[in-house]
């Protein structure tokens, strides 16, 4: 299968097709369209964690990804023709940051998540630089991101915040 994922800026072609349990995704570049669809994702996908953390607020868990958004590096995760999540994945002077990396909770526990992922880190891992994220305090993303070779670097409270050195979690299958 051809890799075209590209680190930093998204495309407004597919980049990538790849295969999660035998569903194809692609990889596309966010649209106006998209932005109150991720809004609603994100505070889906994150309400328990935060309720969780006693930090659930509708309206400011939704202002939060659009003051936040760059859909310069934001791309879509597609399934046919679903949005099946997102995914940002921005240059930072130490590397590459991601975040905004939600998935439809239908999709969650299938593979998509570790086959995304897998996409983007050979990526960061072809340019050499570590890949940095935070996850919530106690959030089963967790358990992916040190699957994919993710350290804690530091935390507080509420964040986890985690880093992946280049080749770091080489080989894995997720």
């Amino acid at each position: 299968m051809v890799e075209r994922v590209r680190v930093g800026r998204a495309q407004s072609v597919p980049e990538r097709v790849g295969s999660a349990h035998g569903s194809g995704w692609v990889l596309r570049s966010t649209e106006p369209a998209d932005v109150e669809v991720i809004v609603g994702l994100r505070a889906t996908v994150m309400r328990a964690d935060l309720e969780r953390l006693g930090r659930f607020d509708e309206q400011r868990v939704r202002q939060r990804l659009r003051d936040s958004l760059s859909p310069q590096y934001t791309s879509i995760i597609e399934i046919g023709r679903e949005l099946a999540g997102c995914v940002t994945m921005r240059p930072v002077q130490e590397g590459q940051w991601l975040e905004h990396f939600y998935l439809a909770p239908h999709h969650q526990g299938r593979g998509l998540g570790s086959a995304v992922l897998r996409a983007l880190l050979a990526r960061v891992d072809a340019l050499g630089v570590s890949a940095r994220l935070n996850v919530l305090q106690g959030s089963a993303a967790r358990r992916l991101y040190e699957r994919h070779g993710f350290v804690v670097e530091t935390q507080d409270p509420i964040d986890v915040y985690m880093v992946r050195p280049p080749g770091a979690g080489t080989g894995l299958h997720g």
